[in-house]
């Protein structure tokens, strides 16, 4: 039996009742369909209504922000949480190249330009030392603004992204970020029960955001949620994501171009009844990883492991291997045989829309496209 094939046979263990095995296929083991059934009932469907409150609640509670705004999608907080914190037309903000396609999506729906730093390797997110050196490099400070020397451009805030739910330094580019005085927000959509130093991912910066996609670890359908200590981007994310419509009985008074983007009640009962689970698909995840580490290790293959300081949701497991040839053979064998894997995204910089986008030194970034590969890590049963 080759290598590719026992590797199909262990992953078909795990997921008996999987065919094929997917990626992250979304389990609902607790009251999604009694809460379902309770919204339904209560009429209240849309953005009013018990579930979305209780969901934004219960959000507040696991990470311990001040406020939380539920949305429609994790592409649409991110986008709130820029513009709210005062991203503008013409700004420019730095993320990483390694990320999905909605987080520079959500910067140039912000009216303002990505430019991509790279990661690093022990814990693939944005990378401290390369953010500092671009910064001292290619900026100066004009009356408390980081311009771009390169462009003229005012720098207005840093987007990390925390990895297949493994926390970055936030710490260290928080520092960064005020010693330059840039917004931080944190692209946290993967990372929803990820602590770094013990503090959850999306609560260092000026905001954070989760995503509730049908892939991700808790699942709305389709929904996300804004997190801030910040009072004033709160109350801004959610007036503008309701239509910027002022509060009264009967009269509709807009008052700016608004957004129709809160999260429907019918969406917030199911991710609130798998909220109330989320220790259990925690700690599932983590011996998930824990048995891949160990199986991987017999067969020579390195696994990606939470990084120093950090407690991963282990969201997506990745596999490292040596060269491209390696991982595409490997991709190949398992989606042909009934096991659903897939390579990192492809790189920001290389996709159509943002390639003409300033980047640096992105080496890391490119080592990993040719080595990553995510493997089914869906809750067993």
């Amino acid at each position: 039996m080759g290598i590719n094939e026992r590797i199909v046979t262990y992953i078909k263990s795990l997921y008996p009742e999987m065919n094929p095995v997917l990626l992250h296929c979304p389990q609902f083991l607790g009251k999604e369909k009694e809460y379902l059934a309770e919204c339904i009932d209560t009429k209240y469907v849309s953005y009013v209504g018990r579930f979305v409150s209780a969901m934004e609640d219960k959000i507040k509670e696991i990470t311990g922000a001040k406020y939380a705004v539920a949305m429609v999608n994790g592409t649409e907080a991110l986008h709130m949480a820029l513009i709210s914190a005062g991203v503008r037309f013409g700004d420019e903000v730095i993320t990483q190249s390694l990320t999905f396609a909605a987080t520079c999506a959500a910067i140039v729906h912000s009216s303002a330009s990505p430019v991509f730093i790279d990661v690093e390797k022990n814990t693939l997110g944005l990378s401290p030392e390369k953010l500092k050196l671009f910064l001292l490099n290619n900026t100066r400070i004009v009356n408390g603004e980081c311009i771009n020397k390169n462009t003229g451009q005012i720098i207005k805030a840093v987007v990390p992204m925390h990895t297949f739910g493994h926390p970055c330094q936030i710490d260290v580019i928080k520092n960064i970020c005020d010693e330059f005085h840039l917004l931080l927000i944190e692209d946290s959509a993967e990372s929803l029960g990820s602590y770094y130093k013990g503090k959850h991912t999306g609560t260092f910066g000026n905001a954070g955001i989760f995503s509730f996609n049908g892939n991700k670890l808790v699942t709305t359908g389709g929904g996300g949620m804004l997190i801030t200590d910040d009072e004033s981007i709160a109350v801004k994310a959610q007036y503008l994501s309701t239509t910027a419509k002022q509060p009264h009985r009967w009269e509709f008074v807009h008052t700016e171009v608004g957004y129709n983007l809160r999260m429907p009640s019918i969406n917030a009962a199911v991710g609130f009844a798998q909220l109330e689970y989320l220790q259990f698909i925690l700690d599932n995840k983590r011996q998930t990883a824990q048995m891949y580490h160990d199986f991987f290790a017999t067969q020579g293959i390195q696994t990606i492991h939470e990084p120093k300081d950090s407690q991963s949701n282990y969201w997506l497991n990745t596999l490292m291997f040596r060269n491209r040839n390696e991982r595409n053979d490997f991709l190949e064998y398992t989606n042909a045989n009934g096991v659903q894997t897939r390579p990192i995204w492809t790189l920001m910089h290389k996709l159509d829309p943002y390639k003409n986008y300033q980047h640096d030194d992105l080496s890391v970034s490119e080592y990993f496209d040719d080595r990553l590969v995510n493997i089914p890590s869906s809750v067993r049963i």
